[in-house]
């Protein structure tokens, strides 16, 4: 995919020109560049910390970020924050890289670490001492949060605020040396116990920690607090436009505080509302704790909402982007309805995916009148959407599958499908008429006999006679044996977060989240379908080849289902 392909895609995808209206990050960047603030440059980056998988919310800013560097010529580095090595993991640093590549993005030669910049962080943190600027303090975290009072109070001096330099360097040294135990000092800016914003006041930059770290193993048992280095972070690699989450607007003082005072060169933060989704959580220690506790398969579970499980359960990269496009940047908080994602999902789908026929819950059929041992092969289409995808070649024979929804005995009076002397069309094959119902003892309906119209083959019959229900199907004796995951949402309301009630949010956790059917039968032409292959299953919705396939079996997890609900919606509203 081009760069301008890339660029393009997510607005081809949700209907709109991305080209003929611009956010506000844009605008700012324009005049920026009008400016000549930053030489026409524009450098952005990705920072996560590596303390988690990425979920759908940190799609937004990855679109956001990368895209901005290719719609402006420029450069966007991916960059962990990776300051706490008592939570951070190489498993979540790979599945980061992977995320990101999934989407689409490159951040080429510009992969880097906070840990790049730990002996610099530290000369600047020197720095300040000898400026005065910062001291080492001896309290511990509940004094401190104590001393740092509220937004309607202000704070107290620390008895340690006061120190000489040399006793702070002598200290800071020995902090570093390793001579204190953990929780026993911190080192912290000095800066204005009174402000009304709480950053300000005398913040944590390093505290103790003697853990080893992913990448830098035992050479530290200090380490800098998120505050301290992402911004000097961002400063070192030369980035203009530093864009972050509303909640670290009431930070950004900080970071101007820390860049000014060592005089070092300063990006510009601009803050976005963060992406909130009915029926998810966002929250990196909430999905951590449904891993843990077992309230899902894993990281890559298709009901969670990262965008590993949002792979495996087949969403396609194309399809979050365009969902990212689509909610547009706003500067305060709102809540995406789900049902946009799915949109997203099936708008994309529905153009590439390759139809199929699957039968998920198999009633046996034995056309009577069809020669014993015959089999002929049927025409389907691949994707009436894209003529360029062809035919293929579907078996039919005297014994099939239909779906036990397809009948019924004693139907109701808008029931159109198979029943007693009824006559419906076979996708892509013959008229079918039911002559007979047999059951088990027990008076369940285990197989039915009916006979075909020869001359109906294609779907339509000579004599001009009509029938009201198309149905899917596959041969008995060419169909695989599949298993099918049906997936609703994790959670039964569409605000899991909210403690109205007072309640965990695990206790919203719906049951029917996953539901597993066995003894599927799909056509055989899926005999080498790969994982992460994508299917449309007529009539049933979109369906994606899960790795847990296995010998004979195929395992497919439902992607999406066809119908449209967000859709509908909007085409009933007034205009």
């Amino acid at each position: 995919m081009t760069d301008n392909e890339l660029k393009n895609d997510s607005a081809v995808e949700a209907g709109s020109d991305s080209s003929a209206r611009t956010h506000f990050i844009e605008d700012i960047i324009a005049e920026d560049n009008k400016t000549g603030r930053f030489g026409g440059r524009v450098h952005t980056r990705f920072p996560p910390e590596p303390n988690g998988y990425l979920h759908i919310g940190h799609a937004k800013s990855i679109c956001l970020n990368f895209g901005l560097a290719l719609d402006y010529g420029g450069k966007c580095n991916l960059r962990f924050d990776d300051t706490n090595p008592t939570k951070e993991e190489v498993e979540y640093v790979e599945s980061i890289m992977n995320d990101v590549r999934w989407l689409g993005f490159d951040w080429e030669d510009r992969l880097f670490y906070a840990s790049d910049y730990f002996d610099q962080l530290y000369e600047w943190a020197v720095q300040l001492i000898k400026a005065g600027k910062a001291y080492v303090d001896h309290l511990n975290a509940d004094e401190i949060r104590e001393h740092r009072g509220t937004l309607t109070q202000p704070g107290k001096d620390s008895p340690y605020r006061n120190r000489s330099v040399e006793e702070n360097l002598d200290l800071f040294q020995r902090m570093k040396n390793g001579e204190f135990p953990d929780g026993t000092c911190v080192l912290r800016a000095k800066i204005d116990m009174t402000s009304p914003n709480l950053n300000l006041r005398d913040p944590v930059m390093y505290r103790i920690l003697h853990a080893t770290h992913h990448r830098t193993g035992d050479k530290w048992c200090i380490y800098p607090m998120y505050d301290w280095a992402h911004g000097e972070s961002d400063s070192i690699e030369g980035i203009t436009h530093s864009i972050c989450t509303l909640e670290f607007e009431d930070h950004r003082p900080l970071y101007e505080w820390f860049v000014e005072n060592l005089n070092i060169y300063r990006p510009q933060q601009i803050e976005f509302a963060r992406l909130n989704l009915t029926y998810t959580i966002m929250s990196k220690r909430k999905l951590i704790r449904l891993v843990q506790e077992k309230h899902v398969r894993g990281w890559d579970d298709p009901r969670m909402s990262t965008l590993s499980g949002m792979r495996r359960r087949g969403y396609p990269p194309e399809a979050i982007r365009a969902f990212c496009d689509m909610i547009g940047l706003a500067k305060s908080n709102s809540v995406a309805d789900f049902a946009m994602l799915e949109y997203c999902v099936r708008q994309h789908l529905n153009k590439v995916a390759t139809r199929v026929m699957a039968v998920l819950n198999p009633l046996r059929v034995v056309l009577t009148n069809y020669p014993e041992g015959q089999v002929d092969e049927l025409d389907a289409v691949n994707n009436p959407e894209d003529p360029s995808a062809g035919t293929r070649k579907v078996p039919f024979s005297r014994v099939l599958y239909i779906d036990r929804d397809d009948f019924m005995e004693n139907p109701p009076s808008k029931f159109y499908r198979l029943s007693p002397g009824r006559e419906v069309r076979l996708r892509y094959g013959y008229f079918i008429k039911c002559e007979e119902v047999i059951k088990d003892e027990a008076g369940n309906i285990i197989e039915l006999r009916c006979t075909y119209d020869p001359t109906t083959r294609g779907g339509e019959a000579p004599d001009g006679r009509k029938v009201k229900a198309t149905i899917h199907w596959v041969s008995a004796a060419h169909a695989l044996d599949a298993e099918v995951r049906v997936y609703e949402h994790l959670f039964t309301r569409p605000d899991p977060n909210s403690d109205d009630e007072g309640k965990d949010f695990t206790a919203y956790i719906n049951p029917n989240s996953l539901q597993v059917l066995a003894g599927c039968k799909v056509e055989p032409s899926l005999k080498d379908a790969a994982p992460g292959s994508r299917y449309q299953f007529e009539r049933l919705g979109y369906f994606c080849v899960d790795p847990d396939s296995q010998g004979s079996t195929l395992v497919f997890n439902r992607t999406v289902t066809l119908r449209d609900e967000w859709a509908k919606l909007q085409k009933s509203q007034p205009s």
